[in-house]
């Protein structure tokens, strides 16, 4: 099939609705709601295709609803790994072979398929699984992981067209685009459906077959993926779903020699223990194996004197508290001026007031659960240091409840010292620690900024002089790999925005762009000579 019977024009993002009352949209999403708690369901894992049930069987709560049964999962055995590798590698000739239109077709029907019949199931099993309300779930679940799926289509497409620029006469020189020689891990977070489909997805797309294994809060919505994929025509063992425990799937996949590349999104420790355990076997694989991360951020807000206060305060409490703070770039540090910090903390304290918590089933809430117990355990820790603190104030929020859910009320806290633990490790929860400086002391403060934290993920500026805009761009040139000009460090969209970043952060091969791409491929240069020489003698030796 060539490209010019098959093109894949730019793509437009998928729309993201709105669920007004009254609009049929949020009809179909109560409903769905509803037939997702009318009965537990049976999660399998797949491999091969087929559905496992086999193993430890593990109960699956709403963050925000723990005494209420979504359905149980089977935590896989070794076997289960060995299994899914098996078929990986079965799979991949067949698939590796077919025409990359064909492969591509594949995903661009799921991207169909999930803006319409999977729409209100994939927003429903994110919403009770993950807690994230009615928009949260329907810009992550079903259109950036639709604008993942259609965008790498086309991003695929203009790979394949890059071939060398010249064949000189008799010669064709000529690139071939293959997958990696064995099969991928992919190895994806509780936070975002449609990172957790990507990551599979991607490297799938360039010919690649997988082994995948989710975060245990993320399988509700997992099985929901598989079943999307299935109706999308992929065939089995392309993607292999499993959910063996962590340490046993590297202990078993690291040491394989045809482990090709891993496909990471996940806490900085877990990255570079990964990464060591595959260095420490490098001399087992028959190719050097591809290892694409992104981990941890500690993201900031950097605000000059010339700043507007009311759009600083609304960029603060939507880039830190959206999601419970539970997004890799979620704003967690901010550094605002003596001379706005009254007007700011006013709108701010304001505005997190107002900010209704409980269950993703009131769409009037705005906040609803972080993930789980251990996650609730570790971030209210944070808080209750902080309250002990002198150098520390909490100025909005500072509660916390698990009886029925694990609800963390949005918090900010101000503290005199700079290098506070909660300016420099990652807490992944509703809370934004505030230093205010002196005005005079903005390139100080920049330097600060750049300096504070090992992460490079995502930061913004807010400034109106555009001398100040510059030289802050430059000053934080490193700082983050998403870098934002007078809006929040968060929202980045496929083929807008592409996200990673370095550092700590990953390896920011920026996912939803050509550039993630290029690492599940290996490139084969081919020159053909059309007619060879039959004289070995050069000129110069006449």
């Amino acid at each position: 099939m060539s490209d010019a019977i098959f093109h894949i024009s730019v793509p437009d993002n998928e729309p993201v609705l709105g669920y007004a009352p009254g609009s049929p949209e949020r009809d179909q999403l109560k409903q769905a709601l509803k037939e997702a708690k009318s009965a537990a369901r049976e999660l399998p894992a797949y491999i091969n295709g087929d559905p496992i049930l086999e193993g430890e069987k593990v109960t699956v709560h709403p963050p925000h609803e723990r005494a209420f049964t979504l359905g149980h999962f089977y935590r896989g055995t070794t076997d289960h790994v060995h299994r899914a590798i098996d078929a990986a590698l079965a799979a991949k000739p067949a698939w590796e072979a077919l025409p990359w239109q064909q492969r591509a077709a594949v995903f661009l029907r799921a991207a169909d398929l999930l803006a319409g019949p999977f729409r209100a199931r994939m927003n429903a099993a994110t919403m009770l699984g993950q807690s994230k309300n009615a928009y949260q779930s329907e810009i992550d679940a079903v259109a950036e992981l639709c604008d993942f799926f259609r965008f790498n289509a086309y991003f695929l497409q203009e790979i394949y067209r890059e071939q060398p620029l010249h064949s000189p006469a008799g010669t064709w020189n000529r690139l071939e685009y293959r997958a990696l020689e064995g099969f991928v891990l992919a190895i994806t977070p509780f936070n975002f459906t449609s990172i957790a489909a990507n990551l599979p997805a991607a490297p799938a797309l360039c010919g690649n077959t997988v082994v995948w294994k989710p975060a245990e809060t993320q399988i509700y919505s997992a099985v929901v993926i598989m079943e999307l994929f299935a109706a999308a025509g992929l065939p089995k063992g392309v993607i292999n779903l499993i959910y063996t425990d962590g340490p046993a799937v590297g202990d078993i996949v690291f040491k394989h020699p045809d482990f090709a590349g891993l496909h990471f999104t996940g806490s900085t420790k877990v990255f570079q223990q990964l990464w060591r355990e595959i260095g420490n076997n490098i001399s087992t694989y028959k190719t050097y194996p591809r290892i694409v991360g992104e981990t941890g951020g500690k993201d900031f807000i950097a605000v000059h004197p010339s700043s507007d206060p009311e759009q600083v305060a609304v960029a603060i409490v939507r880039g830190a508290f959206e999601f419970q703070g539970q997004k890799c770039s979620a704003a967690s540090r901010a550094y605002l001026p003596a001379s706005l910090w009254p007007r700011i903390k006013e709108l701010v304290v304001e505005k997190t007031g107002s900010l209704k918590m409980g269950s993703v089933e009131d769409f009037g809430n705005f906040v609803n659960a972080v993930i789980d117990e251990r996650a609730f355990d570790r971030i209210t820790r944070y808080l209750r240091d902080a309250q002990d603190d002198p150098n520390v104030e909490v100025i909005a929020g500072g509660g916390f409840d698990k009886s029925d859910g694990f609800f963390i009320e949005p918090t900010v806290l101000l503290t005199k010292d700079p290098r506070y633990v909660t300016m420099e490790e990652e807490l992944f929860g509703p809370v934004i620690t505030v230093y205010v400086y002196e005005d005079a002391d903005w390139e100080k403060t920049l330097e600060l900024v750049d300096t504070t934290s090992p992460y490079a993920l995502t930061g913004a500026i807010f400034a109106t002089d555009r001398g100040v805009i510059e030289a802050a761009s430059k000053a934080l040139r490193n700082a983050a790999g998403n870098f934002y000009i007078n809006d929040k460090p968060t929202g980045a969209v496929v083929g807008q925005q592409p996200f990673g970043g370095a550092r700590a952060s990953g390896t920011n091969d920026k996912a939803g762009s050509a550039l993630n791409l290029h690492r599940w491929i290996s490139p084969r240069l081919i020159k053909e000579n059309f007619v060879p020489p039959v004289d070995h003698r050069y000129p110069f030796m006449g």
